[in-house]
């Protein structure tokens, strides 16, 4: 079972995804083999000054994402994620959370050698 996490600006398909990893408003866990949704909100980590993208990273390990789909990772953020053997794809803002999901499917998504901000 591969489960992905999506950074997003809302708890839908439909919702775009969220080009701050760090500091987006959640995200959405996909289950891939069931399209089973489940939402984690990371409100707390927009009003921080530092340290958001450590903790976005925390509770997309805590999910059970083995991949994360966002716009841009920066360097922290990067480092934790890999630690927690989380495969990061980049780039993706502009799309639809359904959007990415069907990129990451279709086997469309390049994966990510370090941080891209």
């Amino acid at each position: 079972m591969t489960k992905i996490a999506v950074s997003a600006e809302g708890p839908a398909l439909a919702n775009r995804v969220d080009p701050r990893f760090g500091r987006a408003a959640g995200f959405v866990v996909v289950d891939v083999a069931t399209m089973a949704l489940d939402y984690v909100d990371n409100g707390g980590c927009q009003t921080l000054s530092h340290g958001a993208g450590i903790q976005a990273a925390e509770a997309v390990a805590r999910s059970g994402a083995t991949v994360l789909l966002t716009g841009t990772v920066g360097p922290k953020a990067y480092q934790a994620l890999a630690a927690a053997g989380i495969r990061v794809g980049q780039n993706l803002e502009g799309l639809t959370v359904g959007e990415a999901v069907a990129r990451f499917k279709a086997g469309h998504v390049a994966f990510a050698t370090g941080p891209n901000k």
